[in-house]
């Protein structure tokens, strides 16, 4: 278990957070793969033993501080550490009708709920995770963030969601500059439009591919950049 690194992936009974599990699982890290549902994070789990891999599971709620802290104590216990932290759990919550998702009607009430899971999960994870890596003076922090946070590329409708995203990636930034040092890197990335429950059947990518700058972001040696955004390997605005 020594030389075994610890990732654990928030969000991860489907979709991009079981993909990057599997992933991961098949690059031998020990992964902690955690939901909210207990009956579909243990069917995942299951599914994944099936096919000979072997990961770990716990419940977790990223907008709860009870669960966020019941599990930190877990992961001390178990494992006295955690290498690698990916805060995939999200919801996307506006209305896809453009009328309801902009900015000017959007129910306030959305916009706290996405933030309590997009922003403020991430931030309660890190609280409760970056001081594990500081003492150990390793962490790779991984946020799945989107194109529709870009200030660069800012557009309308998805109000909640794209303001989650942006604040997002605001946490990385703060973290990155604050764990300076510690041979902690915190970057976020952009799976693209991929192929999930959220992204919908039309989408262009499959999970694989969504997935794939967070599995390298994972292997980054020491002294490679942090608080940056990315897709597809490559850094973006």
């Amino acid at each position: 278990m020594s030389n075994q690194k610890i990732a654990v992936v928030t969000g991860a009974n489907r979709g991009l957070g079981l993909e990057l599990v599997r992933q991961l699982a098949d690059l031998n890290f020990k992964v902690v793969l955690t939901s909210r549902d207990d009956t579909k994070g243990l069917k995942a789990v299951d599914e994944l033993h099936r096919n000979g891999l072997k990961v770990d599971y716990h419940n977790l709620d990223v907008a709860s501080d009870k669960s966020v802290s019941k599990f930190t104590a877990f992961c001390r216990q178990k494992y006295g550490r955690v290498d690698v932290l990916v805060n995939n759990a999200g919801v996307l919550l506006d209305s896809f009708d453009p009328q309801n998702a902009s900015i000017l009607n959007v129910d306030i009430n959305r916009i706290r709920d996405t933030m309590d899971v997009n922003v403020y999960g991430a931030i309660r994870m890190s609280q409760a995770i970056v001081p594990m890596m500081i003492e150990h003076n390793y962490g790779r922090i991984i946020n799945f963030s989107s194109e529709m946070g870009q200030l660069s590329d800012m557009n309308g409708s998805f109000a909640a969601y794209r303001l989650s995203k942006t604040a997002l990636n605001a946490v990385t930034r703060i973290l990155a500059a604050e764990t300076e040092g510690y041979n902690i890197q915190v970057n976020s990335i952009c799976p693209g439009w991929v192929k999930t429950d959220m992204g919908g059947p039309n989408a262009t990518r499959d999970v694989s591919e969504g997935v794939a700058t967070a599995v390298w972001l994972a292997q980054q040696p020491e002294n490679r950049p942090s608080g940056r955004f990315y897709r597809d390997r490559q850094e973006i605005d």
